[in-house]
């Protein structure tokens, strides 16, 4: 008895006379040589149309994106190679450079030790001059006492 209940709340399906079987027999099921309504075929059409306009425009759009996506990936390629030629170019000269430094070297330290040496001699001068100067002084001082 139980069965015989639960068969009975079983929503029935009903048949269609030229496929068979189906759920539900409402004008919104679309068999392929049912009459229909011209009107709603149009527009249905229509909507596919534009539903299918709309989602080329949004994959074109896409495809754009990426296209320029691709191109910047390009130039900055391009530009961290130029970069790197840089790089390398600077690196080279900053060793030629160094190679340079170390050959002068020795002359520059034998420069800075003749720049002290003519520091020396230059305060000696001074002190020499000031003393001659006041030896003069003392001359003239003694000379004008005769």
């Amino acid at each position: 008895m139980a069965d015989e209940e639960k068969i009975e709340n079983i929503p029935q399906i009903e048949e269609s006379p030229k496929k068979g079987p189906t759920l539900s027999t409402s004008t919104s099921s679309f068999e392929r040589n049912d009459p229909h309504d011209p009107n709603l075929s149009l527009l249905s059409t229509k909507m596919f149309q534009k539903i299918s306009e709309y989602l080329t425009g949004e994959l074109n759009i896409t495809e754009e994106d990426y296209k320029l996506l691709e191109i910047m990936n390009k130039a900055t390629t391009q530009k961290y190679a130029s970069y790197k030629h840089l790089t390398i170019d600077i690196s080279n000269q900053i060793l030629e450079l160094n190679k340079k430094y170390k050959t002068l070297e020795p002359y520059l330290i034998q420069i800075d030790q003749i720049e002290d040496s003519v520091s020396k001699l230059e305060q000696a001068a001074f002190k020499l001059d000031s003393y001659a100067k006041r030896l003069e002084a003392k001359y003239k001082s003694l000379e004008k006492r005769q």
